[in-house]
């Protein structure tokens, strides 16, 4: 039988393990950090403050759904995680062709066949061609998706102002280039939405779960 001594040895040794397992694990665990756009930041700013080099703008973009790295927005909510930078592995060389096997082609005497002897058809009256009827194309827009955001962001105003924030489509002043004109603002709106969420359909989906586009 093992004395109590022995007993409570092996049990602070466990204990010792078992805690020291924890405490690798809890700072192996990496955090990710929300991060408030502000005004003259970009990606690759943002990068540099987190991990001193450019190496997170991608990662950035894809854990936050930015289709163009050089469009975001003062007030924007971004997800960070330093500790976990996108690498993309080098595509492995195309295996070289083969070479083409070489074909001989042997070339046959020709045979002299005799001409066939073609009678005369009475000719025969073809049937007029019906045509199927073409149906009609109906073409989809999403301008009821633009003007459905329109309203929701400015009651479809272009002279509405939230701050920063300008006109119908309620876009930052940078973007607009100080050119406020309806003309310059639905220009602008379109490049936006679809260099973001390709059409404007898209663009509903997204403020309708997230109150915002």
């Amino acid at each position: 039988m093992k004395s109590l001594k022995t007993l409570l040895y092996s049990a602070a040794l466990t204990t010792v393990a078992t805690t020291g397992l924890l405490f690798v694990n809890q700072s192996q665990a990496s955090a990710a950090t929300t991060y408030t756009v502000a005004n003259g930041d970009t990606l690759s700013t943002i990068a540099q403050k987190f991990n001193g080099s450019t190496e997170l703008v991608n990662q950035i973009a894809t854990t936050n759904n930015i289709a163009d790295i050089n469009m975001i927005f003062v007030g924007e909510q971004l997800t960070i995680d330093a500790d976990q930078v996108a690498t993309t592995p080098a595509p492995a060389p195309a295996p070289a062709p083969a070479p083409a096997p070489v074909v001989t082609q042997q070339v046959a005497a020709p045979v002299q066949t005799p001409a066939p002897v073609v009678q005369a058809q009475p000719a025969v009256q073809a049937a007029p061609v019906q045509q199927a009827p073409v149906a009609a194309q109906t073409t989809t827009t999403t301008s009821s998706s633009k003007e459905w955001i329109a309203q929701k962001e400015s009651g479809g105003s272009y002279s509405a102002r939230n701050g920063q924030l300008i006109g119908r489509y309620q876009l930052s002043a940078s973007y607009l280039n100080g050119d406020y004109s309806a003309a310059n603002q639905d220009r602008v709106a379109d490049q936006y939405v679809t260099s973001r969420y390709a059409s404007w359909d898209a663009a509903k989906s997204f403020w309708l779960s997230n109150g915002w586009y």
